[in-house]
């Protein structure tokens, strides 16, 4: 997991810049988006939910503003690709963006997903389909702004790791 907040803040803060956000809004957005995750508060597929609440205790603790406080938990409750939620503000899609783009970074998370406990009872090629599927989901889901920046080396990564 922390591999994975890593490189979802290094590419939400790329993102950031390049997309002229708010580079601050996009970080906290980045470094909570998982917050609840580790907690193990509420089920996982709701994570972003219980994480809006984790970030908006931990945000008012620190006395963050409340204007500022907002954005960053939207970036929280919007990051999840598979919830197939709006991104209302560039922020939020960074973050989103910027979660997807982390499974490219770390592509042995992916199939340590499929094989390293086997709890998922997967085959050598049904766990190799399984995160072929993954990552082609995962790029569908990126915005388009950033998909063309992927464009290349998503093609690569699907060519080298699944040749036929």
């Amino acid at each position: 997991m922390n591999d994975h907040i890593k490189y979802v803040v290094k590419n939400s803060i790329e993102l950031a810049k390049k997309y002229e956000a708010d580079v601050e809004i996009v970080e906290l957005g980045a470094l909570l988006h998982d917050i609840a995750m580790p907690s193990e508060i509420g089920p996982r597929e709701e994570h972003n939910i219980y994480g809006v609440k984790i970030t908006d205790e931990l945000l008012t603790k620190l006395d963050y503003p409340q204007d500022r406080k907002e954005r960053v938990k939207e970036c929280v409750l919007r990051h999840r690709g598979s919830k197939d939620l709006p991104r209302n503000t560039i922020e939020e899609q960074c973050v989103a963006d910027a979660d997807v783009m982390a499974h490219f970074d770390c592509i042995p998370s992916l199939f340590h997903l499929a094989f390293g406990k086997n709890e998922m009872g997967l085959s050598i090629e049904d766990g190799t389909e399984f995160v072929k599927k993954k990552l082609e989901r995962d790029y569908n889901k990126l915005s388009s702004r950033t998909k063309e920046i992927l464009k290349e080396r998503y093609e690569n990564i699907i060519k080298v790791l699944f040749i036929k």
